[in-house]
């Protein structure tokens, strides 16, 4: 598709120099802020023998404690929050499904920077003012709904605030609105694409031009899927709860190369999983978020487990880019003394023909050995033939390509069960507190 330029606002057009001046000033007020006023973090820093004092340079920010999911369910649930509760406009939570939630706040200003940081993405996507916004990410607790519908109207868009679930109203939602722009789960919108042809619907004869897709991991494979069978610009939104929701780091559509941080707000570092060590740009490992602008619940150096590199701007290149996220440092499987990940995994299936890229990974234990089995969608125009081929196929290229045995069943579509329209991807069946057999 042809791409129209975007209108840059003061940040985007920032020059290096200018932008590191601006992130310095910003980190320290926010050190300051944490310490003063979190008693969580002036706890850390004195006990890790430092103060907001001691940053004179972004560079001295690595002298600072990183901060965990843990921590912020530890302090559940106002412990983090940095502004007397009176002023906390909105609250969002995470799902808990591992223990407690953890509980993010906003101020007046948390909500207009959100709306700013999200405005700014989807005009970086190719969205553009008074065009119309379908948005079936979940609304609630979950940042994904709320901070994609703030954002588009901040920029000038019609919102159709559409959620998730009902999939066959949805694409009679689109038919009928004809929108532009549609933010969703990747997986998810696979799931329309799907529903859109059992109705009949040439997928690539609706008005959706520009698809901004988040929440979830997903590779280069499902982004040629998705562009080919809708005739649409397919990019990448990233953002999470913790940091403020999504809106963190946008993908341009002029490029497609990787997401750019819109650094003015939030401050990246990539560290060592294991020593906590920052890496040079370009080196793989865990991404690190510093708030610059929050508000409510600054957050300092929080350890995001998602796996990437940074790298130099491009589309804007004041801002560094983080390529797209691999995995997760807490979802990596070893299996057999075999390390592997979803994603991998994805993109064997996005090769197959006949199997659709909604998948789940099930690891399980039998006698002293760990198994993985594969349970994978059908399309629906596969039959038993081309399931049977599909699954042999998926067991040889996992066995050649990472070098381990899975079993893999193809069950049919719309089978797996989705939560705001993503599958849980891993699910460990094994005794707890047992590792894994090497």
């Amino acid at each position: 598709m042809a791409v129209q330029a975007g209108f840059h606002d003061d940040g985007e057009r920032l020059g290096r120099d200018e932008l590191a001046a601006l992130q310095l000033t910003r980190l320290r007020a926010t050190l300051h802020r944490a310490y003063e006023r979190v008693p969580f973090y002036r706890k850390a820093f004195d006990k890790a023998g430092v103060h907001p004092d001691d940053c004179r340079s972004l560079a001295d920010l690595a002298l600072f404690p990183l901060t965990t999911k843990a921590d912020l369910r530890d302090q559940y649930p106002f412990g983090m929050f940095a502004v007397p509760r009176s002023e906390v406009r909105r609250i969002h939570a995470s799902s808990g499904t591992t223990g407690r939630p953890t509980v993010v706040g906003y101020t007046d200003g948390d909500l207009s920077t959100w709306s700013d940081v999200v405005a700014r993405s989807i005009r970086a996507a190719g969205g553009r003012p008074g065009q119309i916004v379908h948005v079936a990410y979940g609304y609630g607790l979950f940042t994904g709904g709320l901070g994609a519908h703030y954002g588009a109207e901040r920029l000038g868009c019609t919102v159709v605030p559409a959620s998730g679930g009902m999939t066959d109203r949805q694409v009679r939602l689109i038919e009928d609105f004809r929108p532009e722009v549609i933010m969703v789960t990747p997986s998810y919108m696979l799931t329309l694409l799907d529903e859109m042809e059992r109705q009949g619907i040439d997928p690539r004869t609706t008005s959706l031009r520009t698809g901004i897709f988040g929440a979830e991991p997903w590779t280069e494979e499902m982004r040629r899927e998705i562009e080919e069978r809708l005739d649409m610009d397919a990019v990448d939104i990233y953002g999470l709860s913790e940091v403020i929701g999504p809106g963190v780091a946008q993908e341009c559509v002029e490029t497609k190369d990787g997401l750019h941080i819109w650094e003015d707000h939030f401050y990246p570092e990539v560290v060592d999983p294991l020593t906590g060590a920052v890496l040079p740009e370009g080196e793989p490992g865990e991404l690190v978020f510093t708030s610059l602008t929050r508000e409510a619940m600054p957050v300092i150096r929080y350890r995001t487990r998602d796996l990437t590199r940074l790298l130099p701007g491009t589309a804007r290149p004041s801002f560094r880019r983080m390529a797209k996220i691999t995995g997760r440092s807490d979802d990596m499987i070893i299996l057999r003394g075999v390390n592997l990940y979803p994603t991998q995994i994805e993109e064997i299936l996005l090769r197959t023909p006949g199997l659709a890229p909604h998948f789940q990974l099930r690891l399980a234990r039998e006698g002293r050995m760990d198994t993985l089995t594969v349970r994978v969608e059908a399309r629906r125009e596969s039959d038993t033939a081309l399931r049977e081929a599909a699954a042999a196929g998926v067991v040889q290229a996992v066995k050649a390509g990472i070098g381990v045995s899975v079993r893999v069943e193809v069950v049919d579509p719309e089978t797996l069960e989705r939560s705001v329209g993503k599958i849980k991807r891993l699910v460990d069946l094994r005794a707890p507190g047992r590792p894994p057999t090497p």
